[in-house]
């Protein structure tokens, strides 16, 4: 009798193990899908918090943030953006309308320089100041003959094509090339004329070599503001 009880009691603790495991089993799926619920939710919060971030406008560049990123490609790249900002008129310039304000100061940069030298009266190194004053006339020249070529037909639109971009640069290259002969011209004959117009000799020669920065990364510069070469 015990031995049938004992089986009688072993088949109500297995069929418990059965009800167990199958409970187990069914509740498995549940909690799977709870988890994955939670996932879900939480992906959407986080895409719903960075959705604003991500679709935030991007901010339009102020009006001198073009002329900061031409007068990058320079070597002063201050005292272009200083000169350059003054003048500018436009909303949008562009390459070529910067490269036509930085040939207007040094035009005037030189013109300035020019009459300085001419008012100075300096006997004793007189030759020397009168090769300066031809050295910089030719230079302002170059300068004109560099603005006059980029005006189209009408006078106005500023057209520059590969040829003319090479014309300019040879011609304000000679012009910064007449600017170092007159220095070192006076250097060798001990002058201190220089001195007297220091400021003036600096600001000339920093904006001759801006202009020249300017033209020579012409290319790069209507690449990077998407305009294309004539």
């Amino acid at each position: 009798m015990d031995s049938v009880y004992f089986f009688k009691g072993y088949d109500k603790v297995s069929h418990l193990e059965n009800q167990n495991h199958h409970q187990r089993i069914t509740q498995r799926p549940a909690s799977t899908a709870i988890t994955i619920s939670a996932v879900l939710l939480f992906t959407l919060v986080i895409g719903l918090t960075l959705a604003p971030l991500m679709l935030k406008p991007i901010k339009e560049p102020t009006d001198t943030d073009p002329i900061r990123t031409i007068c990058n490609v320079t070597r002063y790249p201050e005292s272009c953006f200083t000169a350059l900002s003054s003048l500018n008129a436009s909303t949008k310039p562009d390459p070529e309308t910067i490269l036509s304000l930085s040939l207007q100061v040094a035009i005037t940069h030189l013109s300035n320089l020019s009459s300085s030298f001419k008012s100075l009266n300096d006997l004793h190194f007189q030759p020397a100041l009168k090769d300066c004053i031809t050295l910089f006339d030719d230079a302002l020249n170059r300068f004109n003959d560099s603005a006059l070529v980029m005006k189209g037909g009408s006078g106005k639109e500023l057209v520059l094509t590969k040829e003319k971009i090479t014309d300019i640069q040879t011609w304000i290259s000679a012009a910064m090339s007449d600017q170092d002969t007159c220095n070192d011209g006076l250097e060798e004959m001990g002058s201190t004329v220089a001195g007297k117009v220091k400021s003036q000799v600096q600001s000339c020669k920093e904006s001759i070599s801006n202009s020249l920065a300017i033209v020579a990364n012409m290319q790069h510069l209507r690449q990077k503001f998407c305009r294309t070469m004539h």
